[in-house]
């Protein structure tokens, strides 16, 4: 896994046909802004004679099923969009997660913490009473508990005695390690910003990287795929592009090769939210089913 012990890694990696891909999760139906996605990255992937994958972000095992995975093949096939097989499914690979986060282990990143998630929100909560409390770019709290200071010993009865824990990855000693860090943006995040961006990382806080029951998150199952599977542009929405400082940091991390991100803008409802799969006015089967066309859809998302 590691690149940075192989001569002309990131060369050999720049010079290869582009390879992208498109990442949803089955745990519902296509909306109009996956749809937005797809088609950016099957148009990218074609305008370049790039290759396009498709891959199953299925870890969440109490959502993603079937019957959501083969709708995802038939909105795409509809779409008039065509991927490379086989499907990579997370699920398949939790092997390659454990590795990685065997690896962050082995040079004193990742650490587990065992409060519970309404434990979490009393925390933030009386931190909050007594003035403010940083969040995440999502809006979402930092981490405010101590299972940093945890001596070794209670870690380790806490673990062997079967108490859920999320391990974190300790953001502080990791950006020690990677002082600065940047990435090359092409497309534009939320307020326009382009080009050679500085990543910032520290923002996200004590993120996990896996739980007790799950050997990985998202932040690190995307950084592994995107590199397992030579991906080297990454075209998504902005939802997506204040995460790209924690990916990034990951990266240098693990040693894995840096694509390069375009990130597009969202879809949204007559609200200005952003859309979510339960929405089945902007449903593509929703949409199929009254009469829309693929071409609809293109002109619906904005696209020629």
């Amino acid at each position: 896994m590691d690149g940075r012990d192989k001569p002309g890694h990131d060369e050999t990696f720049r010079m290869s046909p582009p390879v992208f891909r498109f990442a949803p999760s089955p745990n519902g139906y296509l909306h109009l802004g996956h749809a937005c996605s797809a088609l950016l990255n099957a148009d990218r992937a074609r305008e370049t004679g790039g290759r396009l994958l498709l891959r199953m972000e299925d870890i969440d095992a109490t959502r993603c099923r079937p019957e959501f995975e083969t709708a995802i093949y038939e909105d795409l096939a509809w779409l008039g969009i065509a991927w490379e097989t086989p499907v990579r499914r997370q699920s398949e690979h939790l092997a390659d997660y454990r590795a990685a986060l065997e690896r962050l282990s082995a040079l004193g990143l990742v650490y587990p913490s065992f409060e519970s998630r309404a434990e979490i929100a009393k925390l933030v909560a009386a931190r909050e009473a007594s003035g403010s409390w940083p969040r995440d770019p999502d809006g979402a709290p930092l981490y405010p508990g101590a299972a940093r200071q945890l001596p070794h010993a209670e870690r380790e009865r806490l673990i062997a005695s079967g108490a859920p824990y999320a391990l974190r990855l300790d953001m502080e000693a990791a950006c020690r390690q990677v002082p600065a860090l940047d990435w090359t943006e092409t497309g534009e995040g939320p307020n326009g910003e382009r080009g050679q961006l500085a990543a910032r990382p520290k923002a996200w806080g004590d993120v996990i990287l896996a739980r007790k029951e799950t050997p990985t998150s998202y932040h690190l199952s995307v950084v592994v795929d995107d590199a397992l599977q030579g991906v080297s542009e990454v075209v998504r929405g902005q939802d997506l592009f204040h995460a790209t400082s924690v990916h990034r940091l990951l990266q240098v991390l693990l040693g894995l090769p840096a694509p390069v991100y375009r990130h597009h803008g969202l879809i949204r409802d007559e609200a200005g939210r952003k859309l979510s799969k339960s929405t089945r006015a902007t449903g593509l089967r929703e949409l199929r089913a009254g009469g829309a066309s693929p071409t609809d859809i293109r002109r619906l998302v904005g696209l020629r």
